[in-house]
């Protein structure tokens, strides 16, 4: 077993108190309205950006593509800086609301870029910035506060929270640029002030530290020294992050499906920002289900299986149009890469948590979401570059070779459970 217990790693998990686990804690619940509210700012912003900077500015699939990857790869050190501080003197909240502040405020840079790409750069930076410094310490605040056995519910209602203001942005940004005759800085000033609301949900109404659930199980104590890496010196948890970066790597960005999506059906330039809609729609109807899920059968199988939606993707995008309806490739799309983030997401911090150690959870979450960041960075970049060179057919055949031998990789490097099926049976 691979639980980061005291004594025996084999030892099961005592038993929850009853109702303990039908509860999704109080402290959830709030972090996930700061997300609800911050994913509509930000997603207000998202949705228009790569229609923005690839047909507005002008930008090659490969510049995209290297600006994106940049951005996310960058901020996985900051990511590591943010866990260290958060862990440290438990100040989750502390600095989870410092990131949370720093995007919000990046809004305000969009406004005063006026168009420069100097200036749309540095915003960015400090949008992707601030996300990197709050992620580890919310997703933190979430492992303590509940149950081991319900990790996978508790993430899941937070992630279908959180996607619900993804779903509500790029509405709002739809409605203001039909109301504004397409003026990009009502986004950006109704963006920034609800980021500000976010940080102020944050502020009153999530604890500082959280209380112990019942039934959470003795954990050993981190090295004061080194508390960041202190993940490492566990093999599941070096399993697990080598198998969610080899996938990560496989992984190409949503921006580029969106695009793809766009060049194949010819969609008119005012409806790509709907086009999260569906990915998100799918994603908030399956994330509570698929944590349930992984909280049963264990969570590498739904892990694993979640990336075959993302295979799904790639699939459907190679299949010729022909004269077929655009709604035959729009919905098994945008529905199997909402399945693939709902079966993928939580359901990996969830896996993640319980062989963390008592004082490094921030970094360990932080470091696990360092790999993921840089593996797909390195995705967005060279998917970009072979969409440049060869062309977009060649670039996703590229992407579902890829896939394929980071699934078989994976399989081999995540750990079993016992509540595994096939680790039951053995």
């Amino acid at each position: 077993m691979y639980l980061a217990t005291s004594g025996r790693r084999d030892a099961p998990a005592p038993p929850l108190t009853p109702g303990a686990g039908r509860r999704v804690p109080g402290a959830v619940l709030a972090l996930g309205a700061v997300s609800l509210v911050t994913d509509i700012s930000s997603e207000m912003v998202t949705a228009v950006l790569p229609l923005y900077l690839v047909l507005g500015l002008g930008l090659s699939p490969l510049q995209f593509g290297f600006l994106d990857g940049l951005f996310n790869g960058a901020t996985s050190f900051v990511r590591l800086l943010g866990a260290h501080a958060a862990d440290r003197g438990h100040r989750h909240k502390r600095v989870a609301g410092l990131g949370y502040a720093l995007s919000a405020c990046s809004r305000l840079g969009l406004l005063l870029a006026g168009g420069a790409t100097a200036g749309i750069t540095a915003a960015l930076a400090a949008d992707r910035i601030g996300k990197g410094i709050r992620t580890a310490p919310r997703d933190a605040l979430i492992t303590l506060s509940s149950p081991p056995d319900a990790l996978g519910r508790s993430f899941g209602v937070h992630r279908a929270m959180d996607t619900t203001g993804a779903l509500l942005g790029p509405l709002a940004a739809f409605a203001l640029l039909g109301a504004t005759a397409g003026a990009y800085d009502a986004v950006f000033v109704v963006s920034f002030c609800v980021g500000l609301l976010g940080v102020l949900l944050l502020v009153l109404y999530v604890p500082g530290h959280p209380a112990e659930p019942a039934g959470r199980p003795a954990v050993r104590p981190a090295r004061r020294t080194g508390r960041t890496f202190a993940a490492l010196r566990d093999p599941a948890f070096r399993r697990i992050l080598a198998a969610a970066a080899l996938l990560g790597a496989a992984t190409v960005g949503d921006a580029f499906v969106y695009l793809l999506l766009q060049r194949r059906l010819d969609l008119p330039v005012g409806w790509f920002p709907l086009l999260p809609l569906g990915g998100a729609a799918a994603y908030l109807l399956l994330a509570v289900p698929a944590g349930r899920i992984a909280d049963r059968v264990g969570r590498r199988l739904p892990f694993l299986y979640g990336h075959f939606a993302l295979l799904g993707v790639y699939a459907a995008l190679l299949v010729p149009a022909g004269d077929a309806p655009a709604l035959l490739l729009l919905l098994p799309v945008l529905i199997l890469l909402g399945t693939f983030y709902a079966t993928t997401d939580g359901v990996l911090m969830a896996l993640t948590g319980p062989v963390l150690p008592a004082g490094g959870t921030t970094g360990g979450l932080a470091l696990l979401q360092t790999g993921q960041a840089l593996a797909k960075m390195l995705a967005g970049v060279g998917f970009g570059a072979l969409w440049t060179v060869w062309g977009p057919g060649p670039a996703l055949w590229a992407a579902v070779l890829l896939l394929c031998a980071a699934l078989a990789g994976g399989w081999l490097l995540l750990p079993r459970t016992p509540s595994d099926p096939e680790r039951r049976t053995t």
